[in-house]
């Protein structure tokens, strides 16, 4: 393969996904340059590595919080990871809004409904896949705390 063209794929791949430059240049060289079946690699390893990270403590964190523009609803969520390094994070912090919209649209009953349902905003996905992608991301664990919906 043309190695200008790798080092393109790979900074574009690098932005678009924010992992390491190794993993995705190893992806892109297994998927013989095609883009997307590199990205189907990179999601495969990043879930088992979220898997083997799951049973890490996640004793820091974060809570946010969320108000409907009627400001008759808000949800009240707690996001956890290893790290309070990881919580300043923008990654995480991104992540914690987005649960707690979803929270808010969706009204999950409990963390294992949560965890199942497809995004608010992409249904292609579910809560857990965009809680794994980022673990796989920031290679630390990180679960959904308790939460809580209020509407009048």
């Amino acid at each position: 393969m043309d190695t200008k063209k790798i080092i393109e794929q790979v900074k574009k791949l690098r932005d678009e996904l924010g992992l390491s430059i190794m993993d995705i240049k190893e992806a892109l060289v297994e998927a013989g340059g095609d883009e997307a079946k590199a990205k189907e690699i990179l999601k495969k390893k990043g879930f088992a590595k979220a898997e083997k990270k799951a049973l890490r403590d996640t004793k820091e964190g974060r809570v946010f919080v969320y108000r409907h523009a009627t400001e008759k609803m808000a949800v009240i969520v707690e996001l956890l990871c290893e790290t309070d390094f990881v919580a300043k994070g923008e990654d995480f912090a991104s992540l914690g809004k987005e649960i707690a919209i979803h929270i808010a649209a969706m009204d999950p009953q409990n963390g294992k409904e949560l965890l199942k349902q497809e995004y608010v905003k992409d249904p292609s996905t579910t809560i857990d896949s965009m809680i794994k992608a980022v673990v796989a991301k920031l290679g630390e664990n990180i679960k959904v705390g308790k939460f809580v919906r209020y509407e009048i």
